[in-house]
């Protein structure tokens, strides 16, 4: 055993050696990794797509509607990590290959009957659901096309899919499965359905206007687009609203690639092939933030903002920055593309003009600036923003106000690299007031949410990266528990599993346990329904009578226990 554990490291390390000569000339392994599902492969979400606050790192492929779908490994290797969460990838596999790369296998219902007893047994030592293992090398080897487990909607709210990564296992950054040819069939172009053009310093315009701007467009008949000549001047950039279909879908994903040209010269792209988790938060950089709050449209800028390292766009001289000259024209053509090399292109044709500015950006000046390159921190009223140094990207006033028990802290339009620290005075109120009380954020339909509560003896306090309106509330009503799919003293024989339904509509739920005559058991929480799970062939019974006790604790630390009995036949 010894010996084949030490030639599948060698192989492993020769892997590796080759990754990175396969690397360094940007190709892949084609042949070597096969589609995970037993069915045609058909994407609900693609590599690289734009996401709230991330970029997609893999392919979201269709399971039909349904869960239960039978999912192989695509290549030979040994499970390295076991990650079971109530969200992100819910529960999720990631095998390691011998060629240097490592697939991930996510949104799972259960694992196979091996990896499953395997997770199971640790989840019981530790006592929790959730859980992350990482195991050695020969504690569970796969073969290729080996089923590993069954497609699921772990995860949060989420449908039924599977996500399917291919990482660099030594950079653990996420690489295209369809460079490693993951087959996918589209013929379908891209679509672009919106032109935005910025004046992006304080004498440029567009058409006379220095605010964001929709341009029109017109479709032409060879299938491409042409916008209505534009009067510009000065330092300008453009952005799309845009997406991709591929065959037998109706989703609409993300672009492969974005491009940019300015009388034929390329002045920006964007490549969907590979990232890094730590650059996914640029998103914020790359897109409209300010439009997608306001709006809700999604607007890729074609131009790369001063603090946007991204590696997913190429560094131009002018990083699709263009400075249009008065009495000169210019051609812009932006092209976006999917996978499969189709295309769709727009052109803008620009006449440089210097003219008067009839419509100019206005902002709001307070007395709360913020030196984005300084650590600030401003208080009224006993609330205080204090605001580590490169919270945010550029320098701004910021909207800081406290009317009764509502807070704002500007409007979530502009991105943040990091947290914030929001710090509540509670002195005022009693003991007991206070072990019920948190802090919740408030969004723009009023709709409340409890935001991680540090307590202190007179301040509470929360870390966040969200920006708008905040407030204390008070939480006293316990959680609700009740039996689901039985009653008390039922014979439950022919029973596979006990549900249970918990809910918290408040403060929500923060923990639970589940005994069965005094033992822990494996509640499996659904967040959708807020129903736990027991599987009953996780314990074997010497007796009929069982005893069922589950108790449940909110965020403000409320608790409800329900008791129960059920009798099941040895």
């Amino acid at each position: 055993m010894k010996q084949v554990y030490f030639i599948f490291l060698l192989l492993c390390y020769l892997g590796v050696f080759g990754q990175e000569n396969i690397t360094l000339n940007n190709t892949y392994p084609t042949n070597y990794f096969q589609n995970p599902l037993g069915i045609p492969s058909v994407l609900s979400g693609t590599f690289g797509e734009l996401r709230p606050n991330h970029f997609h790192a893999g392919l979201d492929l269709k399971t039909e509607q349904k869960e239960g779908l039978k999912v192989y490994a695509s290549a030979q290797g040994y499970v390295s990590r076991i990650k079971i969460s109530l969200w992100g990838y819910g529960k999720a596999i990631y095998i390691t290959h011998p060629n240097g790369y490592t697939t991930v296998y996510a949104h799972l219902q259960k694992f196979n009957n091996r990896i499953e007893a395997y997770i199971k047994k640790q989840q019981y030592k530790i006592e929790s659901f959730e859980i992350q293992v990482f195991p050695f090398a020969n504690e569970l080897p796969i073969t290729e096309n080996e089923i590993i487990a069954y497609s699921g909607s772990t995860g949060g709210f989420v449908g039924p899919h599977l996500h399917f990564e291919i990482r660099n296992t030594e950079s653990e950054k996420p690489i295209n499965p369809m460079l490693f040819g993951i087959e996918i069939n589209d013929s379908k172009k891209p679509i672009i359905n919106t032109l935005v053009g910025y004046s992006l310093n304080a004498d440029s315009h567009i058409n006379n206007i220095a605010v964001p701007t929709q341009l029109s467009i017109v479709n032409l008949k060879n299938g491409e687009l042409l916008a209505n000549k534009i009067r510009a001047f000065g330092k300008i950039g453009f952005g799309i609203n845009s997406y991709d279909q591929q065959d037998n879908s109706s989703n609409k994903n993300g672009l492969y690639s974005l491009s940019m040209f300015v009388n034929g010269e390329k002045v920006y792209n964007f490549n969907a092939s590979s990232f890094s988790f730590d650059e996914s938060k640029y998103i914020n950089l790359l897109i409209d933030y300010e439009r997608l709050e306001n709006l809700n449209q999604q607007v890729q800028k074609c131009f790369i903002e001063p603090s946007n390292k991204l590696s997913l766009c190429t560094e131009y001289d002018s990083n699709g920055y263009i400075t249009v000259e008065d009495g000169l024209t210019y051609t812009v053509e932006i092209i976006a593309e999917d996978f499969k090399g189709n295309t769709q292109k727009i052109t803008i044709p620009i006449e440089g003009k210097k003219d008067s500015i009839i419509v100019v950006t206005t902002q709001k000046v307070t007395s709360y600036k913020i030196n984005y390159t300084q650590f600030n921190k401003f208080t009224i009223d006993g609330i205080t923003v204090a605001f580590p140094k490169n919270t945010f990207y550029q320098d701004f006033y910021l909207d800081f106000e406290v009317n009764d028990s509502l807070v704002k802290v500007h409007s979530p339009i502009v991105p943040l690299d990091k947290k914030y620290t929001l710090t509540f005075d509670v002195s005022k109120y009693s003991n007991d007031e206070k072990k019920q009380l948190y802090i919740a954020s408030v969004n723009k339909n009023g709709k409340t949410n409890y935001e991680t509560t540090v307590k202190k003896d007179t301040t509470f306090y929360t870390s966040t990266k969200k920006l708008g309106n905040f407030t204390l509330l008070s939480d006293s009503k316990n959680p609700k528990v009740n039996l689901h799919n039985f009653k008390n003293e039922q014979w439950l024989t022919n029973f596979e599993t006990l549900k249970i339904k918990i809910s918290d509509y408040e403060s929500g739920i923060n923990t639970y346990r589940g005994e069965i005559d005094g033992e822990w058991i494996l509640l499996e929480y659904n967040v959708k329904n807020g129903i736990l799970t027991y599987n009953f062939s996780d314990k074997e019974f010497t007796t009929a009578k069982h005893q069922l006790k589950v108790f449940v604790t909110d965020n403000v630390g409320n608790t409800n226990s329900i008791n129960a009995t059920f009798f099941r036949k040895k």
